[in-house]
């Protein structure tokens, strides 16, 4: 007799895919110092991928074959009740996206204040900054994502789902053409319909590009809607009295075949479409979404099939509270850059203490910008560890 396979028979390489992608965007996000940086550590300028083009893609991919899971509870059918809460996690993760930037400018602006003004002008200047805010983020595609999959895989037919992830990959293909998309300045539709819409006040500054613009949400969903589809491929179809060992066998497979033929396809279209990033073309959802399949795949064998496990434990901790570990590695790092005390005629911040005092005169200025980011990660690892041995999640 055939039926799903129970998903509470926990693949333990899910949390380690998960805490790898969110260990390396807060290291690429926390260097010593953002003009010496290996190169591998850099996004690409404009077309191409570097491995750090692969931290936040992988994220979203499993982020998709997590909602797969999350909302088998419901049997994939919409009521109120999960309505609400798909409603209230968006929201909520949206909120946190903007009130990190938030955070950030009045850091920035408390600690270079404005001469000649008193305490409360200070303050209001630090603290008022919604004239000039970023509205959209990695946070904040995050919520979006989640929330327009979630409501998808509960009311449309599964089977139907491919194709509208086709059709929204081919009509945002024909939008980058038709509108100069793989320009990389403000005559690019993404850009143009960004400025019209967000303003330049509330855009992220690269060439009038916002990396998570309006427009490039819609593949973005497309790569969410990819995971869970994977997801559904992986974990559907397997019989109630099958082994563990059968199981991950099986799902080895279906990743390694979904991985080849993404990643193939992605590459293969480049020549016509470019892989980009910074407006998440096509081709990066296909190239992106086949190497997380493939990895993934590769430390299911590692892990659960080999039982190769004690080296995972440091991801592990990262991967049962993504999102709180991520929100984390963020207040950190604006702390760190913000709180200062006295040294030698002025001050210095913890950033920089650690940085120019500790690191750079023993490895250099690129060695020590690497040790930077990789102290910062284990700083927040123990944290995120002395939560994950008692057991709390913090879950949105």
């Amino acid at each position: 007799m055939s039926s799903t396979v129970k998903t509470n028979k926990r693949i333990l390489a899910l949390d380690i895919l998960r805490g790898v992608t969110i260990a390396g965007m807060i290291m690429v996000n926390n260097p010593g110092t953002w003009a010496h940086i290996y190169a591998p550590l850099r996004h690409a300028e404009w077309n191409g991928l570097t491995p750090t083009d692969l931290v936040f893609p992988f994220f979203m991919f499993i982020m998709g074959i997590s909602t797969y899971i999350s909302l088998k509870k419901y049997n994939f059918e919409f009521s109120r009740a999960a309505g609400m809460k798909i409603l209230k996690r968006t929201i909520l993760i949206f909120l946190i996206g903007m009130g990190i930037g938030w955070f950030s400018r009045f850091c920035y602006y408390w600690t270079s204040p404005t001469e000649g003004i008193g305490f409360g002008a200070q303050l209001w200047e630090a603290a008022w900054t919604f004239d000039r805010i970023r509205i959209l983020g990695v946070m904040q595609r995050l919520a979006l994502c989640y929330g327009a999959t979630a409501i998808i895989a509960l009311t449309m037919k599964h089977r139907n789902i491919p194709y509208l992830i086709a059709t929204l990959l081919t009509g945002y293909f024909i939008l980058l053409v038709c509108g100069n998309g793989f320009a990389y300045n403000d005559t690019n539709i993404l850009s143009v319909v960004d400025r019209a819409i967000l303003t330049p006040a509330h855009m992220y500054k690269d060439n009038g590009i916002d990396p998570e613009g309006l427009l490039s949400t819609i593949p973005a969903i497309a790569h969410v809607l990819l995971g869970f589809c994977v997801g559904r491929m992986m974990l559907e179809g397997g019989k109630a009295d099958e082994s563990r060992e059968s199981m991950l066998n099986s799902h080895l497979i279906k990743l390694f075949l979904a991985g080849t033929i993404l990643t193939f396809a992605g590459f293969l279209l480049s020549y016509g479409c470019p892989i980009n990033k910074k407006i998440w073309s096509p081709t990066f959802v296909l190239a992106t979404c086949g190497l997380a399949s493939s990895f993934l795949a590769l430390l299911i064998w590692i892990i659960d099939v080999k039982g190769y496990k004690k080296w995972s434990l440091f991801f592990e901790s990262f991967g049962v509270n993504p999102l709180f570990m991520y929100v984390l590695g963020g207040v950190l790092g604006i702390l760190f850059g913000s709180i200062c005390f006295p040294w030698g005629e002025g001050s210095i911040s913890i950033h920089g203490f650690l940085y120019k005092v500790l690191l750079m005169p023993v490895f250099g200025e690129t060695g020590g910008s690497l040790a930077y980011a990789l102290l910062f990660v284990g700083i927040n690892w123990c944290i995120g560890y002395q939560l994950y041995k008692r057991k709390i999640y913090i879950k949105l």
